[in-house]
């Protein structure tokens, strides 16, 4: 087994505040990309609102009501300044997934017509492609894809190609691919979309954990993410959105918290975002979102970035010297991309892999990673995903060469 990588990282050595590692000393988790472990800080959060606390938001008259709304409404504002967007334009969902559905029915149905297109990506995961199928199959309208290139990027000669040729009403693009990690280069989408006069929508799932933003000086008109891939609760994503876009828009879900005044026939509504968040929302589970995005604020974001562009370098160098290992996305020197790495053993199934792998005490991800056109394009049925975080060291890296390059071994032989 090979040293660990002596590169000093300005990111502190923050291990220790993730009770699981305590519990499991052992563990190599490389599956970030899918959910990410919780800090302490988050833990408490919510178990304190739940001790201390605990009350409805936004109905109560009496104290502590008030106290659960001013805590709630305060991760509005933290969301705010965090991803550099007005608060009235942030709406609170289940997760990324139920935000690009909220964008599809609320503004797909009053603005999509027969024929019309939603320009999507190849790399797409399916939670931004199946929403846009179902509504453009109540509409008449259809989906069409930009291609991807060879390496793992978005193809865009045949993005512009698309846009101009095609009677575009709305784009709908990943901020950064879950499967491979390519960073797509987000202002350049948005510009191009917005010179043809058309909107659009980000997928920043994987984005927002990793990179610094400012959702303002990007300009997309739509930005989905979810908490529990930033080291929040699950339970908990964003809509983020111009505000007179939302002011244009009818409710997704119907009920209480969202109304103005309601009749037996009839019903007003809230401003945005009200308007969106019918019923009682996941309330802990925000308060812990709130104490996630203060936790990665004091890291930095650019620290965290530049921390896992660390260990993306090293794993890249570490695992493409083993024969018999096929690596998949673009080169890092000719391409932004995050840290994620997918990867196959030659004879050997990716779940197979992920399975000798969990043996060793090293979590990844196995499969088609909800990006089935994607796996198509590489013409493969699966691949095994490593994606790193702020609490993997060089050592992890280590521990996985290592054990590749045993499992590779295994397979050669048999």
């Amino acid at each position: 087994m090979t040293e660990p990588l002596a590169v000093p990282s300005s990111l502190p050595q923050c291990k220790a505040d993730f009770p699981i590692f305590t519990h499991h000393p052992e563990l190599v988790f490389l599956d970030s990309a899918a959910s990410a472990q919780k800090p302490q800080q988050v833990i408490s959060a919510i178990a304190n609102f739940y001790a201390q606390d605990y009350a409805n938001i936004h109905r109560g008259a009496y104290r502590l009501s008030s106290r659960a709304t001013d805590l709630f409404e305060s991760v509005r504002e933290k969301a705010a300044q965090f991803f550099g967007a007005p608060a009235e334009g942030i709406v609170f969902t289940r997760n990324a997934t139920e935000a690009v559905n909220l964008v599809a029915y609320a503004w797909g149905l009053r603005h999509l017509s027969a024929g019309d297109v939603v320009l999507v990506g190849e790399m797409e995961h399916h939670a931004n492609l199946v929403p846009w199928h179902l509504v453009a199959g109540l509409r008449g309208a259809r989906v069409e894809a930009v291609r991807m290139t060879p390496d793992g990027q978005l193809d865009l000669e045949d993005y512009a190609h698309k846009l101009a040729t095609l009677p575009v009403k709305l784009v709908a693009l990943q901020h950064v691919s879950n499967a491979l990690g390519t960073v797509h280069p987000a202002r350049e989408l948005v510009e191009q979309a917005h010179g043809r006069g058309v909107p659009i929508l980000l997928d920043g799932a994987q984005a927002a954990p990793h990179l610094p933003l400012d959702l303002a000086a990007l300009g997309a008109d739509f930005y989905v993410l979810s908490s529990h891939k930033m080291l929040g609760p699950t339970g908990v994503g964003c809509l983020i959105a111009r505000p007179e876009v939302l002011r244009d828009l009818p409710p997704f879900n119907g009920g209480g918290d969202m109304i103005r005044e309601v009749y037996p026939d009839h019903s007003t509504y809230a401003d945005p975002p009200s308007r969106f968040e019918a019923g009682t929302p996941a309330i802990a589970e925000v308060i812990g979102f709130g104490a996630a995005l203060d936790y990665l604020k004091a890291l930095g974001m650019d620290q965290v970035h530049a921390h896992e562009q660390m260990l993306l370098h090293y794993a890249l160098e570490q695992l493409g010297g083993i024969a018999g290992l096929t690596l998949y996305g673009p080169d890092p020197a000719q391409a932004q991309r995050s840290g994620v790495v997918s990867f196959n053993v030659l004879g050997a199934h990716a779940h197979d892999v992920a399975g000798f792998l969990d043996e060793a005490g090293i979590c990844v991800r196995a499969g088609h990673h909800c990006a089935q056109p994607l796996m198509r394009a590489l013409d493969v049925a699966s691949t095994a995903r490593a994606s790193f975080y702020v609490y993997n060291t060089p050592a992890d890296v280590d521990r996985l060469a290592a054990e590749l390059r045993e499992i590779v071994q295994f397979f050669g032989e048999t």
